[in-house]
């Protein structure tokens, strides 16, 4: 595992960030423990709570117990609810409070290093509330305060400079509003967290391929001729200037590949994964180690412009 700059807190943080969730426990609490326990020994120190369940902090904080706690970061993401359905996202004082409260008791890590926001909307995040875990920031209980998601708002959010840390989606075929706020987010000295780095929009070579590529429908014209759709399957050309090669490269899986992309990035300080199983985190973790075979980085630049024009 390798170990990047937390920000100016003089701390590194793993590159790899094991994100867990309410359906992490759904096979029951050894299961879970067992893949934090891989995590541990794959030498990830950074561990997200994607929802304030507090039996999932109650497994968690149980891991790490015999772990000195300076060693390991901890996040709680707020505004989720608890994970189980129909709970309601709450962005009051009370209610961040109250979660934030519950899951320091369950887990009794003492405090979360960093408490992020699930992307609240404008009208969802009264001035009251930041003021109230400003002020837990201030009794040490929240060392970080941070803003999670996509969309407009985000940009908001960082602009108000109220934020330590970002963490936004980040992946091989982003777009420029992303690396806009990216940048954004570095000039107002925030430290970047990225998730989503395998969408659904490449996890398939069929998908993958038809991204700005020959393989789309043809744009028909007024008499309904048009270009035609595409190359042969056998024809070595098919899929140039697409993704296609994400799930043509030898010895790399196209999550592989666009995990080890994100973590290009040095502006990024941690990647969080999601692993059902204690093989698939093994796997997962051993991304950082490798190096992108040559001339990939290459290859993906020229799919991104590809997709910008076809855009």
């Amino acid at each position: 595992m390798r170990y990047r700059p937390f920000g100016n807190s003089g701390q590194s943080v793993s590159a790899l960030t094991l994100g867990l969730s309410y359906r992490d426990i759904a096979h029951g609490p050894d299961a879970c423990s067992a893949i934090i326990y891989a995590a541990l020994e794959a030498g990830i120190n950074s561990y997200r709570l994607r929802d304030a369940s507090p039996v999932l902090a109650e497994v968690l904080g149980n891991a790490l117990k015999h772990v000195d706690r300076k060693l390991v970061q901890v996040s709680l993401t707020l505004g989720a609810g608890d994970g189980r359905r129909g709970t309601d996202r709450d962005f009051s004082a009370q209610g961040m409070t109250a979660c934030i409260d519950k899951a320091l008791h369950a887990s009794a890590l003492g405090w979360f290093d960093q408490v992020f926001l699930d992307q609240p909307g404008t009208d969802e995040l009264p001035q009251s509330s930041l003021n109230a875990l400003k002020a837990m920031r201030a009794t040490q209980r929240v060392r970080l305060l941070g803003i999670s998601g996509d969309g407009e708002v985000m940009d908001t959010y960082v602009s108000t400079g109220a934020f330590d840390v970002l963490v936004t989606p980040v992946h091989v075929n982003s777009p420029w509003q992303v690396r806009s706020r990216l940048r954004a987010a570095r000039e107002q000295d925030m430290t970047i967290f990225a998730y989503g780095y395998f969408p659904e929009s490449l996890d398939t070579a069929k998908k993958a391929e038809r991204i700005a590529g020959e393989d789309a429908p043809a744009k028909r014209g007024l008499f309904g001729f048009g270009k035609p759709a595409g190359r042969a399957k056998n024809d070595p050309l098919r899929g140039a200037g697409t993704f296609a090669f994400l799930h043509r490269t030898p010895g790399w899986t196209a999550e592989d590949i666009c995990l080890a992309y994100v973590l290009t990035d040095p502006s990024i300080a941690s990647v969080t994964i999601h692993a059902e199983d204690v093989e698939r985190l093994e796997i997962l973790a051993r991304v950082p180690d490798r190096d992108l075979p040559p001339g990939l980085a290459a290859q993906i630049e020229m799919a991104r412009v590809a997709t910008a024009k076809a855009a």
